[in-house]
């Protein structure tokens, strides 16, 4: 069957915003042209992308009634280079080319050129308006809808960044049949979380589909791209700024962000540390009687059949865990915050976790390497 267009909307009042999700979309120029049309507008995107689908998005843009040609800035590829100093070159074409504050970027790429391209978009002239083509199945899925922009520090993940909503992001499910196998592992990381979290039906769904996912069956990427932008659009215009259910959607991402970080970025794709990341909070959560065993053990087994890691490197000691995750963007007043599981669907943000609970988390992988 063939996977047809699916439109959603993230609600936030004047700053509401589409998602197009299907094939093509890189072909369509009706999906673009009402975010960027009378415009200058700028593409940022990296080495990688340029060659695979910068020809498609230019064809479109031709199409766009923008207002003269595109300013293409391609980045290096890959996390080390998600710094301020990549969102200064940035900055600096813009100026040169001395792009106004009416003018529009779009993002084609991965999460990192999305963050980073948000990022320069929030604080160039203050902000200005930017346009997601996320091209990783992580991306589609989680990074390039809420707003949520920024950059790496050497002591910590994102902690440098921006709340700048897009004004569309256009999914072009055609983009992953290009994307390596280890970047749609990790990608698969992030579309299990929003069963983990929130959704007990998708999840049960997951264990079914995985490996049509795995092969990249369209009908059932759509659905499962489908079925996480919906959830991460309802959190979002529920919490748009994460001061209360957002924070959710960081399961297994503290453990994740201290593996990442532990083992120097790029090392670990983003989400295979934030596969393992699930498996230790669903872990501790059975330590804390707070998860069943069948529950941990099912949520563990459809980590492993995304192909996903569910032990930390063993180079990352639970000394230098407890290090990096105090320094992580849920503390707050000097304590940790751990988003954990209640059951298959059921997350919770805590900072009243059994510390006992951690330790034996932290440790249990050195014990095993």
């Amino acid at each position: 069957m063939m996977a047809r267009m699916e439109n959603l909307n993230v609600e936030l009042g004047a700053r509401s915003y589409p998602i197009h999700i299907g094939p093509g979309q890189l072909n369509e120029p009706q999906r673009l042209r009402p975010a960027v049309e009378g415009r200058r507008v700028a593409v940022v995107t990296n080495t990688t992308v340029a060659p695979l689908h910068g020809d498609a998005l230019r064809r479109s843009l031709a199409d766009c009634g923008i207002s003269g040609e595109p300013l293409w800035i391609e980045l290096p590829d890959g996390e080390q280079y998600k710094t301020m100093a990549t969102v200064e070159t940035i900055l600096t074409r813009l100026l040169e080319a001395r792009l106004d504050r009416g003018s529009r970027i779009v993002a084609l790429g991965g999460g990192v050129v999305g963050d980073i391209a948000g990022f320069a978009a929030a604080i160039y002239q203050r902000g200005i308006d930017f346009v997601q083509v996320p091209t990783t199945l992580l991306a589609q899925v989680d990074s390039s809808v809420g707003g949520k922009t920024g950059v790496n520090h050497p002591l910590g993940k994102n902690m440098i960044g921006a709340f700048h909503q897009p004004r569309a992001v256009i999914i072009d499910t055609d983009t992953l049949k290009t994307l390596p196998e280890r970047e749609l592992r990790a990608g698969l990381a992030e579309v299990i979380k929003y069963g983990l979290i929130r959704d007990a039906e998708f999840f049960t769904w997951l264990e079914e589909h995985i490996d049509r996912l795995r092969t990249l069956d369209p009908e059932a990427l759509a659905f499962a791209i489908r079925r996480s932008c919906a959830c991460k659009a309802e959190v979002v215009a529920a919490d748009e700024r994460e001061g209360g259910i957002r924070a959710l959607l960081n399961l297994g991402h503290t453990f994740g962000h201290a593996i990442e970080a532990g083992m120097g970025y790029g090392e670990w794709l983003h989400g295979e540390a934030v596969g393992t990341g699930m498996a230790m909070a669903a872990r501790m959560s059975e330590r804390m009687g707070w998860l069943d065993r069948v529950s941990r053990e099912r949520a563990e087994a459809l980590i492993q059949r995304a192909g996903l890691a569910l032990e930390p490197p063993a180079a990352v000691t639970p000394d230098r865990f407890r290090e990096l995750m105090a320094i992580d963007k849920k503390v707050a007043s000097g304590r940790l915050r751990l988003v954990l599981l209640r059951g298959i669907g059921e997350a919770v943000l805590t900072d009243e976790f059994d510390q006992t609970a951690l330790d034996h988390t932290l440790h249990e992988h050195a014990r095993v390497a």
